[in-house]
């Protein structure tokens, strides 16, 4: 998968600033490939570039219009296909991360044949995956896992494998959603694999390696989420994580886009330990992700001291405090 720069941010009219969690990922990590927005009427939704047009975009050299929202189902609405349209017989690429393939949608499939140019499915993956096995493989693995779904476990997971580098750790991210594969150019998104086949995609996506080598594995949904829980599931027996970091948002009450009361962290680490266990038996928590952006300075610091002390884990906000407490406990698993 080859996905050229610079990129357009097509952020449509979301209602919200988390239904743009894709594209703001990708400002976030790799400003630097990042050109412009492109924002319909009504967009709610901000990620801090220049407003672009399809004409201004091409002009500035854009080569690739990236479609960075997510929505309940992966759909592409009908009133952004023009835009689309647009942007293809302008001579750019267009990736998204929807589960709905751009081909899947005759004006689109029709434009980009007539254009030349690339449709970009970065959610579905080409590679063919085993079911699970289950079976013990050298290397060293940590899994991010959520109270609930958009609470940070993407960007704790790349805050990791920074900082453990930093400290002369052997580490990698391992991308599981598409925003992750669009800002490390490489993974799968585990929510569009078949269910038989997650827990070895995971497996697939972090294979035997050298026994001091840590593989950063980005975490998806919630144990606790009445929508997602499933792909959880799949992913932890097939990441089969020697440690796991707890992310949560300590402001919501509910869970994201279902009246399913937030879960407990305490209540996430003993699920989390009780099916991790079926695929690594030694799986332990070493600290909790607390999404305090919600917050002011005086609260954060205060939430992140007073859940630390309750669970007894390092604590901390990967973006306010960074994670050095976490890493530092992970170098004491050796």
């Amino acid at each position: 998968m080859e996905i050229s720069q610079p990129y357009l941010l097509f952020l449509g009219d979301v209602h919200d600033h988390l239904a743009a969690k894709t594209a703001q990922g990708i400002v976030d990590w790799r400003r630097e490939w990042c050109e412009g927005q492109l924002r319909l009427e009504g967009c709610k939704a901000d990620c801090g570039l220049p407003d672009m047009g399809v004409a201004d975009a091409r002009a500035a050299g854009v080569k690739t219009m990236v479609v960075g929202v997510v929505n309940p189902g992966g759909v592409l609405p009908d009133h952004w296909i023009a835009t689309i349209v647009e942007a293809i017989e302008a001579g750019m690429d267009i990736a998204t991360g929807l589960h709905q393939r751009l081909r899947d949608v005759p004006e689109i499939a029709e434009a980009a044949d007539n254009a030349g140019v690339k449709l970009i499915d970065v959610r579905h993956s080409t590679q063919r995956f085993a079911t699970g096995k289950g079976t013990k493989r050298p290397g060293k693995r940590l899994l991010t896992v959520g109270t609930d779904c958009s609470v940070g476990k993407k960007y704790t997971s790349l805050a990791l494998e920074k900082g453990m580098r930093d400290a002369g750790m052997n580490a990698d991210f391992r991308a599981t959603g598409q925003t992750g594969v669009f800002i490390s150019g490489r993974g799968v998104s585990i929510d569009a694999v078949v269910a038989d086949f997650i827990a070895g995609a995971a497996e697939w996506l972090s294979p035997a390696n050298d026994p001091d080598h840590w593989d950063v594995v980005e975490g998806q949904g919630s144990l606790f989420h009445p929508s997602f829980a499933g792909v959880s599931l799949g992913l932890l027996h097939g990441a089969q994580p020697d440690a796991f970091v707890v992310c949560h948002e300590p402001t919501r009450t509910k869970m994201r886009n279902v009246e399913t009361p937030i879960a407990d962290i305490g209540d996430v680490i003993d699920m989390t330990i009780a099916h991790g266990r079926l695929t690594n038996p030694d799986i332990t928590c070493v600290g909790l992700a607390i999404n305090t952006k919600a917050l002011d300075d005086d609260a954060a610091k205060a939430i992140i001291s007073d859940l630390g002390e309750k669970y007894g884990l390092p604590a901390c906000d990967p973006i306010r405090t960074g994670v050095a407490p976490i890493v530092e406990r992970i170098k004491q698993l050796g």
